[in-house]
């Protein structure tokens, strides 16, 4: 037998995980004694591999299009019956599992890029689940799910994701999860924006093996305490300061940073009070490097980085923290070319099988569509890249077995190109969106 092609071979994997979830089946479903184990229609590897290939339309589209070639008909009662019965943490484990067979590729001075940052999903209304909420745009309220995601830029992988309802949500404790159950065995720097920047999650970074870390700050009195002070200028400068949790006459003679921490009592404090987590001893010496430059708009932009000045300069600051920007095109990618916006179940456990789903099809799909080549356009004005709305149909086409030849797949991909307009800038258009309700779906 031939070499498997990057298509054909990223397939097998995902098959392959899919597999191994089965096996372990009594981890993996609500009543291990009854769950898939008799023989029916939809056995448990269907039932994950509809949920990972579904698209936007409504569920019997969806069961229709899966079983057009096997001619299998299941009901979408049917289908909701048998994916109930499955927790959410087989398409957690399914992810983690598929992103281990992947061959790390692509690294920015010998270091893997990784972006942090979140956003919300939408759910069906329900007032009853912990996602409801009120706000200005909705009063009658809506559902929303935090996604925070750990992603690696170069390679356009989302290695880890942490779920919580929208109203709980914290961006800086989600980094911290996604830290201890992550191994980083290649150099990595974690790119973070703002709202991430905390001394604690600081200490996390700091004390984990193998990551340096660089977050933009806020430079406004709103900001941490070590820069507001720094004259508004374009500079690069190595801080050293201690925190502490006390106050004693030794903490203010050497001016340490007093962080307040949750009270001893168990008491909350006044709501004005700004309480600050920390899971370290008291004093803790940090040691930092503040990187501040200007704009073409005027403006200063600040950084905190551990990133040595002997390896990266102000310039390589400046492109580390303009990759950053890779993992907002993938929400939008996962979103809209994926079709997470639109879900196919109101009960949240259901809610997170398809956000984790829709990762994992976004993470097979950007697996293939590295290795279509765009043909050159000889005397074009501009460079060319795939389709990616394009190519994420013909992959989910694929896997449903609907094309065949992953060669072939790579090859139709490189058809559907379209030019890249570098420089082009537009203001964001920022409007508060809510669910696109089950019976407004797209019936072709």
């Amino acid at each position: 037998m031939g070499k498997l092609s990057v298509a054909d071979h990223a397939k097998q994997c995902l098959e392959d995980a899919i597999a191994y979830i089965a096996e372990h089946r009594t981890e993996y479903v609500h009543n291990p004694a009854s769950d898939f184990t008799r023989e029916r229609k939809l056995n448990m590897e269907d039932t994950m591999s509809l949920i990972l290939s579904m698209d936007g339309g409504s569920l019997a589209k969806e069961l229709y299009e899966h079983f057009t070639i096997s001619n299998i008909q299941i009901t979408p009662s049917g289908f909701v019956q048998q994916r109930s019965k499955l927790k959410s943490e087989a398409f957690y484990d399914l992810m983690r599992r598929f992103n281990h067979s992947e061959i790390v590729r692509n690294k920015y001075k010998g270091y893997r890029i990784l972006a942090v940052d979140s956003s919300a999903i939408n759910q069906p209304r329900d007032p009853e689940l912990d996602s409801f909420m009120n706000t200005s745009t909705f009063p009658h309220g809506l559902n929303q799910t935090q996604m925070s995601a750990l992603y690696d830029v170069l390679n356009k992988t989302v290695l880890d994701v942490d779920l919580r309802p929208r109203p709980k949500m914290n961006e800086q404790a989600a980094m911290i999860e996604m830290l201890k159950r992550n191994d980083f065995r290649s150099k990595s720097i974690i790119l973070m924006d703002r709202g991430y920047e905390g001394y604690n999650l600081f200490a996390h970074l700091i004390e984990k093996g193998n990551v340096d870390f660089l977050c933009r700050v806020r430079s406004n009195n709103g900001g941490m305490r070590i820069v507001k002070n720094l004259p508004m200028k374009e500079l690069d400068r190595d801080i050293q300061f201690e925190l502490t949790t006390t106050q004693s006459k030794e903490d203010k003679e050497k001016n340490r940073l007093y962080i307040q921490g949750a009270r001893k009592d168990g008491k909350n404090y006044s709501p004005k009070t700004l309480n600050r987590a920390w899971d370290f001893a008291s004093p803790y010496t940090m040691k930092l490097r503040v990187v501040r430059f200007q704009l073409s708009s005027g403006e200063y932009e600040t950084i905190i980085t551990t990133l040595p000045r002997f390896l990266f300069s102000i310039q390589d600051i400046k492109d580390l923290y303009h990759m950053r920007w890779g993992i907002e095109t993938a929400f939008r990618d996962i979103k809209y070319a994926i079709g997470l916006i639109n879900l196919h179940s109101r009960k949240e456990d259901l809610v997170m099988q398809e956000i984790y789903a829709a990762l994992i099809m976004y993470n097979y799909c950007t697996r293939i569509i590295g290795a279509a080549e765009v043909p050159e356009k000889g005397q074009a004005v501009y460079a060319y890249q795939v389709n990616f709305k394009m190519a994420v149909y013909l992959c989910k086409r694929f896997y449903r077995q609907i094309l065949s030849g992953g060669q072939a797949l790579i090859e139709e991909i490189s058809r559907y190109i379209e030019p890249i307009r570098p420089g082009r800038q537009d203001q964001r258009k920022l409007r508060p969106k809510g669910f696109a309700g089950f019976v407004y779906r797209v019936a072709a």
